[in-house]
């Protein structure tokens, strides 16, 4: 090679890594749009990430990072360094860097949520270019610690956030009204000693979640993540609690009952309600008189509904399973203390438990056992996954059956209402149709429509089906 030619390459070399002073030479982004949807008032939000590039084939320095706003909400962090306002940044030729966003909105009159936007502006070669940030800031009840008075109620007039442990004493009764909204943080738990009544309505769910409002991936929202926070126990001292139109979902624990073999009473009645998305168990119930009507049970690492022992009735349920997270290590319905040897363990009284109308579907086994021979457990024109055949304790069954859910697990989409083609969609007993669950959770009702459906949703002809314009999300 020629010295020429080298000095050639060398020129070329440092023309490449020089700095770019053209105005057309300017940044891009990866959104022009940086929106946090509702975050609580009072609150850091979580972290939105901006990447900004240089498409250029020369280094650019950015001259000024900064809000058009001087007393803005938002905050901002270039490439792991915190501050207000950012000089001279330089970014190489083709190459990007972070910009993390995020923001404390503070506390307004209003109860709905109210909009705070401001501009992220780039000063580059003598060129403003800007990034609108904006979020939605929702006042909200917070709750630490906290212990129940009788008389306290939960609205939906704001939504509450639980910190820590909330507790129901004994001889207290919690009452939350249709369409509340009830957020626990992380490892927030709700320890029920009196009782609960928590009463919804259709179109008026009560809401009993995690706190985080924002996505964990595109589109995708965090409620699919289970572990947000602890979940609700009822404990032994606790009688006549009841949940109606309840959808719980994203814990540690699920909803987990203990009334120390007292049956003679009712625990829980549970109507209407979805609760799903458990690290563990969705529903556990020790020697506890639990009636659940209408009810889909879904998503958990463990059994998704696990009783033991007590006086069970699950009529228009749906038991299923799509757990996203870890190998699920149970069958979507456990039971135990049913047969007489078991009665030789403890000496408690052995399950009384009928299901009828209902679906037993998921990616794990069943049931536990498949020896009922003695007990006073039975099912009645239930739908399994497995294969099996009709006896004394199980009677009117569909077996080897796929109820065809709208479910969608690779796109994250949990929806067990019934596909057009879906072989349980008139396969219930009109004579097995409760009272208590003769109206769905969608308001639907089940003998209207000819032969019920078996599992806690009603087929509706005329709602929307995959493929149509209508989908439910």
């Amino acid at each position: 090679m020629t010295i020429a030619a080298l000095i050639g390459l060398i020129t070329s070399g440092c023309i490449n890594d020089a700095i770019s002073t053209s105005s057309s030479d300017v940044l891009t982004f990866s959104r022009d749009t940086v929106n946090f949807d509702t975050v609580f008032t009072g609150l850091k939000t979580p972290t939105a990430r901006l990447v900004v590039a240089n498409r250029a084939s020369k280094g650019i320095v950015i001259s000024s990072i900064r809000f058009a706003r001087p007393e803005t909400e938002f905050r901002v962090n270039v490439d792991g360094v915190s501050g207000m306002e950012f000089r001279d940044v330089e970014i190489r030729a083709k190459d990007s860097i972070y910009v993390f966003i995020e923001c404390r909105l503070p506390e307004t009159a209003s109860k709905e949520p109210a909009l705070t936007e401001d501009n992220l502006q780039f000063v580059t070669n003598g060129v403003t270019q800007s990034v609108r940030v904006e979020a939605y800031g929702q006042n909200v009840v917070r709750l630490r610690d906290h212990e129940f008075a009788e008389g306290e109620r939960l609205t939906a007039e704001l939504p509450y956030v639980v910190f820590g442990e909330a507790t129901v004493p004994e001889g207290v009764t919690l009452g939350i009204d249709p369409g509340a909204k009830v957020l626990f943080h992380d490892g927030a738990h709700l320890l029920v000693k009196g009782s609960l009544e928590a009463v919804g309505a259709p179109g008026k769910m009560i809401d009993m979640r995690g706190d985080r409002l924002d996505n964990v991936l595109p589109d995708v929202g965090y409620d699919i993540l289970a572990g947000q926070w602890h979940g609700i126990t009822i404990a032994p001292e606790s009688f006549g609690n009841r949940m109606e139109y309840v959808d719980m979902r994203s814990t540690t624990d699920g909803l987990r009952v203990d009334s120390c073999a007292d049956t003679s009473r009712s625990k829980l009645f549970l109507r209407n309600s979805w609760l799903h998305n458990s690290q563990s168990t969705v529903l556990e119930s020790l020697y506890a008189r639990v009636d659940a009507y209408g009810v889909c049970f879904s998503e958990a690492a463990g059994p998704v509904v696990r009783l033991v022992g007590g006086d069970h009735t699950f009529n228009q349920c749906t038991i299923a399973n799509n757990y996203l997270f870890s190998a699920i290590y149970g069958p979507l319905l456990s039971l135990g203390h049913c047969v007489p040897e078991d009665a030789l363990d403890n000496g408690l009284p052995l399950m009384h438990a009928r299901f009828s109308n209902s679906i037993i579907y998921g990616l794990s086994g069943d049931i536990n056992t498949g020896d009922l021979t003695g007990s006073d457990v039975y099912f009645d024109y239930v739908s399994f996954k497995s294969t099996g055949s009709d006896d004394d304790w199980f009677r009117n069954c569909l077996w080897e059956t796929d109820p065809m859910f709208l479910t969608d697990r690779p796109i994250y989409y949990f929806n067990y209402r019934l596909k057009a083609d879906s072989p349980v969609r008139e396969a219930g007993s009109p004579e097995l149709v409760d009272p208590e669950s003769a109206v769905d959770m969608d308001g639907l009702d089940r003998l209207s429509f000819g032969y019920p459906s078996l599992g806690a949703y009603q087929f509706d002809p005329s709602a929307p089906q995959p493929g149509d314009e209508n989908q439910p999300e």
